[in-house]
């Protein structure tokens, strides 16, 4: 059966005066993120952007999708520590998603590093945000192993 999740906005005035709550998430653990078109293109000044929750998104994603690869593997992880970087952009004459680009450090007990970096770049290709994303926004990976 299909899960479906929610998200609810609340925005007053323009683009670029006006400003933006998300007040409500289906799960309830998070509630009145402030948003603003400023927080997008400039400093965030303490407010949240929809490329920062892609992010989120794409780095939860792709470590679940890691640790699956891993485990099917062999090699289950003992900790994976992902950062994933979306970067918007307003380079080609409007703004737009360009990249995401996730960094992964592992402890891996009993894999080498070519296996562990393969394993990320099958994860990055095949999570579903990057399904998602995939055609849209160029997806890069930087895996390093920190024991073997």
């Amino acid at each position: 059966m299909a899960e479906v999740r929610h998200a609810s906005v609340v925005w007053n005035g323009g683009l670029t005066d006006g400003s933006g709550m998300i007040t409500y998430v289906s799960s309830g653990v998070v509630a009145r993120l402030p948003v603003t078109w400023a927080s997008r293109t400039s400093a965030h000044d303490g407010k949240t952007s929809p490329e920062e929750l892609l992010a989120a998104a794409h780095a939860s994603c792709f470590s679940m999708a890691l640790s699956s690869r891993l485990a099917k593997n062999g090699t289950p992880a003992t900790q994976l520590d992902v950062k994933a970087e979306v970067t918007f952009d307003n380079a080609s004459g409007g703004w737009k998603v360009t990249t995401s680009r996730i960094t992964v450090s592992g402890d891996v007990p009993g894999i080498d590093a070519a296996t562990f970096e393969r394993l990320a770049e099958d994860a990055k290709d095949n999570c579903p945000i990057s399904q998602a994303l995939k055609g849209n926004v160029e997806l890069l990976v930087s895996a390093s192993l920190r024991s073997a």
